[in-house]
């Protein structure tokens, strides 16, 4: 199939802002218990944050940011002694509490304990540049499916949870993308979202110069830098093209532009539908907008992690079928697999949502291209700030420049 450039005008750009966003990004402790090849945070021992101190956060994020959900990252906050407490604190706020983790300190006796303190979902981040230890460690992201399919599992048993995943995408790991894309098809009635994300780095091959306001900064002693070479230009249409070689009728729907680059694909946004046999197809920019528009007309913010019950509503796509044009086709399959076998008509339809996230990006000026209307902001010193760069406010007391070397 050839391969076919997105244009952002046909898509719906997430409404998504700095002060009403359907996501805010909470960090209780930095300490984890992986080393994963990429990652933005200090892993930092005794680290854990009082739960005062977290309780003021999240007052800061009710002041100034209108949120459906608090993701509870770090760190890995399954190692937070107040995880329990905070999950119920955010539950008593009104908001959705996600746990982002890499499950290696969940178990069953856990998980059951913090749905009953009011969890939301998990997000789990698995891939195979973590350092695993015993049987996964060296393997693929292909052989990595046994443990993904064991923490969803583990979420769908226990029950009344929403479960995603997310993986780094490297220059070595992009092949893999589609078969996990394939395997989460295979398993829509329990994993509900899959999310890739691009791996970036301050590398050798950058011809800038870093300060820190006046000050010129060595760009080994910033966190997230590696001193080899590597490939930190990975887009989201680069993902999408590999997709497409197994699923040529992929199609995304949403997305969220850069504060620089306004037709870049920060957040791209796939909604699929399907039954556990097979993917009906896609929904169009209409349906996602609807989704959108009516959860904050009624809730008062835009929808974020969908509940596994709303999920399993795949037949709701016959509502806006009428008003957008790749849900209407969708629903034409599924009409048609019904006429072919009536026992179709049994089978529930599934709701299933493939992300894509392109982190900061450097154009040869130097520029930073950020997302616009970011959902993962946290809080540092009572400000919003981006929490994939937090490093260098706690470093250097200020966001980076990057200025092309003469």
């Amino acid at each position: 199939m050839e391969n076919h450039l997105l244009n952002h005008k046909e898509l719906y750009r997430l409404p998504w802002t700095l002060p009403d966003n359907a996501i805010s990004w909470l960090e209780p402790t930095a300490q984890c218990n992986l080393a994963c090849d990429g990652c933005y945070r200090d892993n930092t021992k005794n680290s854990h944050k009082s739960f005062e101190e977290v309780k003021h956060e999240l007052d800061i994020f009710e002041k100034l940011r209108n949120s459906d959900c608090i993701s509870i990252a770090g760190g890995d906050p399954l190692l937070y002694p107040n995880i329990i407490e905070l999950v119920k604190e955010i539950k008593s706020r009104g908001i959705k509490p996600i746990i982002n983790t890499n499950g290696l300190a969940l178990t069953k006796e856990f998980l059951i304990d913090l749905k009953n303190a009011g969890v939301f979902g998990f997000t789990f981040h698995v891939d195979s540049k973590q350092g695993r230890p015993g049987k996964w460690k060296g393997k693929n992201e292909i052989e990595l499916n046994e443990l993904r399919l064991h923490y969803a599992k583990m979420v769908a048993d226990v029950g009344g949870m929403s479960c995603s995943f997310n993986s780094t995408v490297y220059e070595d790991t992009l092949e893999y993308v589609p078969q996990l894309v394939e395997w989460a098809e295979k398993h829509i009635d329990i994993v509900h979202t899959m999310v890739f994300i691009m791996f970036r780095h301050v590398v050798p091959q950058m011809k800038f110069d870093w300060f820190a306001g006046g000050q010129k900064v060595d760009w080994q002693n910033i966190k997230y830098h590696s001193d080899t070479e590597r490939k930190i230009d990975i887009k989201a249409q680069d993902v999408l093209d590999e997709i497409r070689k197994i699923y040529p009728e992929f199609t995304p729907s949403a997305y969220l532009n850069g504060t620089d680059q306004p037709d870049s694909f920060k957040w791209l946004l796939t909604e699929r539908v399907g039954t556990k046999k097979k993917i009906m197809g896609y929904l169009g920019p209409k349906y996602i907008e609807f989704v959108m528009s009516s959860f904050h007309f009624f809730k008062g913010t835009y929808l974020s992690y969908a509940s596994p019950k709303l999920s399993k509503m795949g037949k709701s796509i016959f509502l806006i079928a009428p008003f957008d044009k790749a849900t209407r086709r969708t629903a034409k399959k599924y009409l048609l697999s019904c006429l072919k076998n009536p026992l179709n008509i049994f089978r529930r339809l599934h709701l299933q949502t493939i992300m894509f996230i392109q982190p900061v990006d450097f154009g040869i000026d130097g520029e930073q291209n950020m997302c616009d209307g970011c959902p993962d902001i946290t809080v540092w010193n009572d400000k919003l700030v981006w929490s994939c760069r937090l490093e260098e406010q706690k470093q250097f007391g200020t966001f980076l420049k990057s200025v092309p070397q003469k």
